[in-house]
C-alpha cells in the first residue's frame, strides 16, 4: 500500500490549523529562526499547539531548518531543533550538513529542495546518509522523477502547486550579488520578479521593461496520478508567505483531487492521515493568487513558462471592457463582455489589466450586474482584456464557510440486563474504545421508537468524531429497551468522544532513515549567479535549436544600470546568468 501525503505550507499556527481542517496530511512551518522564509518565524509554543492539533488526525508537522547557518549560530540552531522536537515536531526539513551529526536529534530528517536534488546519484547520496525523505528539484521531467524514485530507498517529495523559482533550487546567487541578501539565508529579494531590458552585444534594446526571469506558477493537480505512479508519496504546495485564504483554497482543491485518486485505486493508495472533510466552500484555484499556470518540464519538453508581462497575480480572465465612460476627472463606469457564462461581479472585486508598462490593478467600488463604477484609471480602454484578481464573494466564503474535519467511528451497542449499555467504538485509524453505561430507566413501550432514538442520537458528531451505529444488539431477557431521553444518549456519545481523545491515534508510520555523517557534494557552480531550465531565447521565439531562429550574439539583461550576461547551454537545454 502506498500512502499519499498532501503537504501544506503555513506561515503561522492559525494557517496551519486551517490547512489541517481543509484536508492536509502534513504541514511545514518554520520555528523561531533558520527557515528559508525569514519573515515566517514561529514560537516553539505555537509549534507545540499546532502539533497537538494535527496529531488528533494523524497529521504531521515538519519544521524547517533549511538555511545555511554560520559557525557562531550552530549552538542556537541545535537548541531550537531540540525545543521543536520536544514540542512534538514529526520531522525536520534541513539543508546544512552539520545537523546530521547531532545524535540527540532523533526524528526523521528530510533533505530540502535547496539541496539541489535532481538526479538519482544526488538523491541516493542523501538517502544513504540518513535522510528519510528527499525533496526534489522542481525543474524535472516525469521520467527523471521516476528514475529517482526507483533508485532510492526513502520517501520522495515533489512540489505540485505554487510559485516557481526560475533558478534550480538552492543554486541562486542573484539576490546576494545585487544587495547582499542571500537566498541561502532566507532573505531572497525575488530579483526574478523584477523588470529588465533585453540588450544585445551592440547595446540595442530588443525587449524593454519586462519581467524576463519571472515564471508562471506550478499547477500539477491533473498529474497527481502520474506522479504517484512514478513513486512520489508527498505532494507539496508552495507558499509559506501566503495568506490563509490561499492555503485553504489550494489545500481543499488538492485534498479532493487526492481523494478521487485514492477512490479510483483503493487497493493501491491510501491517504497518510485520517479524517473526512465536509462543508465549507467550493475550491477554485483560478480565483486564488496566481501568475498563470504551467506544468514546466514535467513532460520533458518546452512550453511557454514565462509570466514576463505579469509577474504579479493577474487573476482569472473574465472578459473585455466595453461602454467605458469617464463621468468626471475622478470616476468612471464601464461594462464587461464576459468570456464565460454565469459571470457575476461583486462590490469590492479587484480587477487588473496589462499594458506595455506592466500590470495595473484597481478595485470596483460598485458592481451592478456586469457594470462597474470605480475611480478613474487613465490607462484602461475599451476592448482591453480584463482580469479579476480579487473575487470578494469568494474571499468571504473562504473566511466564513469553514471546513469541518472528522474522524469516522463505528459503534456497536449492546443493551444488557439491568439496562446497561455496552458501547464499543472503532475509529478509522484502528483505535478501539469500550465503555459500559449502567442506566436507570423505564422500559420503553415502543421498542422500535426507542431503538431509533438510540441509533439517531448516537450517530452524530461529537468533538472531531463522526459516529455511526453499525450494530445494535439487545441481550435483555425480555428483549426490552430503556426509555432514554435525547440528552442522556447525547451524554453517552460525548463521553465516548472523550475516551477516544484520550487514546493515542494510530498514525501511519513515517520513514526514519538511518543516521550517518552527511558529506555534502557541492554541486553549485559559483561562476554562475543562476542556472535554469528556463530560457529567455525560447520564450521570445529566438531559439536556434527548437524554433529555427538565427543565431544571436551575446545577450544581456539590464536593470537599473546593472547588466547581467546570459549564457545558453543548448546541449543540456539550460540558460545561465552571470555578472557582466
Amino acid at each position: 500500500m502506498q500512502y499519499l501525503e498532501l503537504l501544506a505550507p503555513a506561515r503561522n499556527k492559525e494557517i496551519g490549523i486551517a490547512a489541517i481542517d481543509c484536508g492536509a496530511d502534513a504541514v511545514y512551518i518554520a520555528g523561531p529562526d533558520f527557515g528559508a522564509r525569514k519573515a515566517a518565524g514561529n514560537s516553539v509554543e505555537d509549534i507545540a499547539a499546532l502539533c497537538a492539533y494535527a496529531h488528533r488526525f494523524g497529521a504531521r508537522i515538519f519544521v524547517t531548518f533549511n538555511t545555511l547557518f554560520r559557525d557562531d549560530e550552530e549552538q542556537e540552531v541545535h537548541r531550537q531543533m531540540l525545543d521543536a522536537q520536544a514540542a512534538g515536531a514529526d520531522a525536520f526539513i534541513i539543508r546544512d550538513e552539520r545537523i546530521t551529526g547531532w545524535d540527540d536529534i532523533t526524528i526523521p530528517l528530510h533533505a530540502s529542495t535547496q539541496c539541489a536534488i535532481r538526479d538519482a546519484e544526488r538523491a541516493n547520496h542523501f538517502a544513504s546518509s540518513g535522510c528519510a525523505r528527499v525533496i526534489l528539484e522542481r525543474e524535472l521531467s516525469l521520467a527523471q522523477i521516476r528514475e529517482i524514485c526507483r533508485s532510492v530507498d526513502c520517501e520522495v517529495e515533489f512540489f505540485v502547486h505554487g510559485a516557481l523559482c526560475v533558478c534550480y533550487s538552492g543554486e541562486c546567487r542573484l539576490s546576494e550579488f545585487i544587495n547582499g541578501r542571500s537566498a541561502d539565508r532566507g532573505e531572497c529579494i525575488q530579483a526574478c520578479r523584477s523588470l529588465y531590458d533585453l540588450v544585445d552585444g551592440d547595446g540595442k534594446v530588443l525587449v524593454r521593461n519586462k519581467a524576463l526571469l519571472s515564471l508562471k506558477d506550478y499547477n500539477l493537480k491533473s498529474r497527481l496520478e502520474d506522479l504517484a505512479d512514478a513513486g512520489v508519496s508527498s505532494f507539496k504546495i508552495e507558499g509559506r508567505l501566503k495568506n490563509a485564504s490561499y492555503v485553504k483554497n489550494v489545500v481543499r482543491d488538492y485534498d479532493i483531487a487526492l481523494n478521487e485518486l485514492v477512490a479510483r485505486h483503493p487497493d493501491r493508495y491510501r491517504r497518510a492521515s485520517f479524517g473526512r472533510v465536509s462543508g465549507g466552500f467550493a475550491p477554485d484555484t483560478e480565483k486564488t493568487f496566481n501568475r498563470g499556470y504551467t506544468q514546466l518540464w514535467l513532460d520533458g519538453k518546452r512550453g511557454k513558462w514565462s509570466s514576463m508581462d505579469a509577474p504579479k497575480s493577474m487573476g482569472e480572465a473574465i472578459g473585455t471592457v466595453t461602454s467605458l465612460r469617464r463621468t468626471d476627472s475622478r470616476t468612471m463606469r464601464f461594462s464587461v463582455i464576459p468570456s464565460k457564462k454565469g459571470l457575476e461581479l461583486h462590490n469590492g472585486d479587484g480587477f487588473s489589466f496589462a499594458t506595455a508598462d506592466g500590470v495595473t490593478g484597481f478595485r470596483g467600488d460598485v458592481c451592478n450586474g456586469l457594470s462597474v463604477t470605480c475611480k478613474d484609471i487613465p490607462d484602461l480602454r475599451e476592448g482591453m482584456p480584463l482580469f479579476r484578481n480579487i473575487n470578494s464573494a469568494f474571499e468571504k466564503a473562504l473566511e466564513t464557510q469553514s471546513c469541518r474535519r472528522e474522524i469516522r467511528a463505528k459503534l456497536q451497542v449492546k443493551v444488557q440486563d439491568g439496562f446497561t449499555l455496552a458501547v464499543t467504538a472503532v475509529t478509522e485509524d484502528g483505535r478501539t474504545i469500550e465503555r459500559r453505561f449502567p442506566l436507570e430507566a423505564e422500559c420503553a413501550e415502543n421498542k422500535e421508537r426507542a431503538a431509533a432514538m438510540i441509533r439517531e442520537q448516537l450517530s452524530k458528531r461529537s468533538d472531531i468524531y463522526s459516529f455511526t451505529v453499525e450494530r445494535l444488539e439487545i441481550e435483555t431477557k425480555d428483549g426490552g429497551l430503556p426509555l432514554l431521553s435525547a440528552s442522556a444518549i447525547n451524554g453517552i456519545r460525548r463521553q465516548m468522544a472523550e475516551e477516544a481523545n484520550g487514546a493515542d491515534i494510530r498514525a501511519i508510520r513515517l520513514a526514519t532513515g538511518h543516521r550517518a555523517r552527511l558529506i555534502l557534494k557541492d554541486l553549485i557552480e559559483r561562476e554562475f549567479l543562476m542556472r535554469s531550465k528556463y530560457c529567455i531565447r525560447y520564450e521570445l521565439g529566438m531559439c536556434p535549436v527548437h524554433q529555427g531562429a538565427a543565431a544571436t550574439g551575446p545577450l544581456f539583461i539590464v536593470n537599473n544600470g546593472r547588466r547581467f550576461k546570459l549564457g545558453f547551454d543548448c546541449r543540456n537545454c539550460e540558460m545561465t546568468v552571470t555578472s557582466d
